[in-house]
């Protein structure tokens, strides 16, 4: 069935907003990791119409462009920990050490909340619970894990609410040496609230830019805003710096949760909102920035965007491309194949995907597709530009005889060369028409 969300998305919003980064469910405190040639995003999962921090699952997509993003799934649940409770899978982070990736959680037990950690060999996962235990906890205060490796190999992992805790990681990313340590809270390092306390809430995200250490957070208490503090020491004294997004800038969500990286020599800044209809406090999506640092080294102001970042490179439409590639839709959604790989399902009559910035060059003269459907099919139409922009290719989807029976359509391309944003639009009877895999242009 279909969530509710995207069937309440009016054509308006989804024609001018390429913020949030994902429509298909619900995101929630983003964790952008760089890795060779892409960035990975590690989001939590908010449950349809949840009116908690109703949290399943941890998502994960990943982008080279910065506007096309892959949609990886459901990577880990709060079930793969057999000491967990369901439904506990806060703010997370990953980080990669030796060729394994290292993934640090926030879930829940009888005894209160705690840092776990899962373990891959790919950025994708499988992940699988590295300890069979909580790696720091249990107590009320630990949530929301950030980790970095210092320039001499050491690694820190900082986490709380309302209180920062931090521990120095052993070589092993999964077991840490001396006693977990408790960060002053005073109003010089993270500012004064209006309560007398501390603007730190929540949600620090620890980096190192240069020869400055950046605790970037949640503050103010609720709403909440994002701030900062810098410091010389990887664990302090901390100085407070100023508010980067403010509480007007809430978007629908009362709370936020900061992730800050550069990729390709620019620099990038995540969070979340409600922005997505049906959106709120419990229902939020993550979106992202591009910024230029002061030249001090402060962060400038950063309001919340419906374009988001300017794309850095062109999408090549002539290499085997996952359906799951979008920079945004409407109306789909996505299914796990037997093999464990997803795919975009649950089309209906009117559903549709945008591509931004695919380059055809000197044009394109085929396009082929991965489908598969046990019902009626439909049509895939190729339009440039926008959802009833010019007609280039439509391909027939016969019935396959199975929603997992793949087979590869081709239709003819007339009238697409040099640079265009794709729009697949997806036509037929009613009910679902099929699933789709894959697509190329020849």
């Amino acid at each position: 069935m279909k969530i509710t969300l995207i069937l309440l998305i009016s054509s308006l919003f989804l024609l001018k907003c390429d913020n949030p980064m994902a429509q298909t469910t619900y995101t929630a405190d983003p964790a952008p990791m760089v890795y060779k040639d892409k960035v990975y995003v590690y989001t939590g999962h908010d449950a349809d119409g949840a009116t908690y921090f109703e949290m399943p699952d941890y998502q994960l997509f990943s982008t080279s462009d910065m506007q096309n993003w892959e949609n990886h799934g459901t990577i880990l649940s709060a079930e793969d920990f057999k000491w967990a409770e369901a439904g506990s899978a806060w703010a997370s982070q990953c980080i990669e050490r030796n060729g394994k990736f290292y993934y640090y959680v926030t879930l829940t037990n009888s005894g209160g909340r705690n840092i776990g950690v899962a373990v891959a060999d790919n950025p994708a996962g499988p992940f699988k619970d590295a300890l069979g235990k909580a790696l720091a906890g249990p107590n009320w205060d630990y949530i929301d894990p950030t980790v970095f490796i210092d320039n001499d190999d050491q690694a820190y992992l900082f986490w709380g609410n309302p209180t920062l805790y931090y521990v120095k990681l052993n070589e092993d990313m999964i077991s840490y040496s001396g006693p977990i340590g408790k960060t002053d809270m005073t109003q010089d390092a993270f500012g004064a609230g209006a309560d007398g306390k501390t603007l730190y809430t929540e949600g620090p995200w620890f980096y190192r830019r240069g020869d400055l250490y950046y605790m970037v957070y949640a503050a103010s208490g609720i709403p909440e805003t994002i701030a900062y503090s810098t410091s010389s020491k990887p664990t302090g004294p901390w100085k407070h710096r100023g508010i980067i997004m403010g509480n007007k800038e809430q978007g629908g969500a009362f709370t936020n949760h900061p992730g800050v990286i550069d990729f390709k020599g620019k620099s990038y800044f995540f969070y979340h909102n409600g922005r997505l209809p049906g959106g709120g406090g419990f229902t939020r999506s993550v979106s992202v920035e591009e910024f230029e640092y002061n030249e001090d080294g402060t962060f400038p102001t950063i309001k919340m965007s419906n374009d988001g970042p300017k794309q850095i490179e062109y999408l090549d439409p002539f290499k085997k491309t996952k359906a799951t590639v979008m920079c945004f839709e409407s109306g789909v959604e996505l299914e796990k194949a037997d093999d464990g790989s997803v795919h975009i399902a649950y089309i209906e009559n009117g559903d549709y995907i945008k591509i931004r910035g695919a380059d055809f060059k000197d044009g394109a003269k085929k396009f082929i597709a991965s489908v598969a459907s046990d019902g009626d099919g439909g049509k895939i139409e190729v339009r440039l530009d926008k959802k009833d922009g010019t007609l280039v290719a439509t391909c027939t989807v016969e019935k396959t005889g199975g929603w997992q029976k793949w087979e590869t359509v081709e239709c003819d391309v007339d009238g697409a060369s040099d640079v265009h944003d794709i729009f697949f639009t997806f036509s037929g009877e009613s009910g679902f028409l099929f699933n789709w895999d894959w697509w190329q242009f020849e």
